[in-house]
């Protein structure tokens, strides 16, 4: 092989383990947003690269970018951790995700084309229909769930306003259906389907509404969770 075919071969294998480290950040990040993992739940990289079906390298990259944002913790024995949310700090995040992703909902029921609709709607029937079940699939809710909000978001078409739901998100997704992964009596006492229409049928007239809607959505999940006891107060975490 000429060096020049030297040089490009490693040019590949790098732009290859920069496409696969991406493929890897996105699918774990994908985890945290919807709720599939709990706080606290530990990994191992070796773990992790088996659950994805990789080698180490593009995980430990993954994990250090999602750590640098918060969203992971890595331990002095290098496990690595979903941080553990506090009960005040979910409290504070609950109240600014009502008003920025309200915000959200605001300007998407101005500004959502048809298509836009039909897909929130999509998603919302899915959602209700899971939700009628006699035994809810809460594997299947949280993902409803959480594009159904994001379609939502994404209708607003502001994508600095979606940069800061998609961080907040980093942080509230393993803790805003902790319960709900464990069973379905959340789908049954929330009724978050019954938000989730008031959402989907707010028009641009009403544009409150939407915003309202999708606060009382909030507001009432962290209810749920608040009322089981979970989470720790701030110096118990353990």
């Amino acid at each position: 092989m000429s060096s020049s075919e030297a040089g490009l071969a490693d040019k590949v294998a790098r732009v290859s383990r920069v496409t696969l480290s991406e493929v890897v950040y996105r699918d774990i990040r994908e985890l945290l947003l919807a709720g599939q993992v709990a706080p606290g739940e530990k990994f191992t990289l070796r773990g992790l690269a088996e659950a994805v079906g990789t080698s180490p390298m593009p995980v430990r990259e993954a994990v250090g970018r999602l750590s640098a944002e918060g969203a992971l913790e890595i331990l002095p024995n290098r496990a690595i951790r979903v941080p553990i949310m506090t009960r005040e700090r979910f409290e504070e995040l609950t109240i600014i995700r009502a008003e920025i992703e309200g915000l959200a909902a605001q300007f998407a029921a101005e500004r959502a084309s048809p298509e836009e609709i039909s897909v929130a709607c999509g998603f919302h029937a899915q959602f209700a229909a899971e939700s009628a079940e006699a035994d809810p699939d809460g594997a299947v809710a949280l993902r409803l769930n959480k594009d159904l909000h994001f379609a939502v978001y994404k209708a607003a078409h502001m994508p600095n306003l979606m940069q800061i739901i998609d961080g907040l998100w980093l942080q509230v997704g393993p803790v805003i259906n902790l319960d709900l992964r464990a069973s379905g009596r959340r789908l049954k006492e929330v009724e978050a389907h019954k938000h989730h229409a008031r959402l989907i049928l707010a028009s641009r007239p009403r544009r409150g509404a939407a915003r309202q809607a999708l606060a009382d959505d909030i507001r009432a999940a962290a209810d749920f969770i608040l009322a089981t006891g979970d989470l720790p107060f701030a110096g118990q975490e353990g």
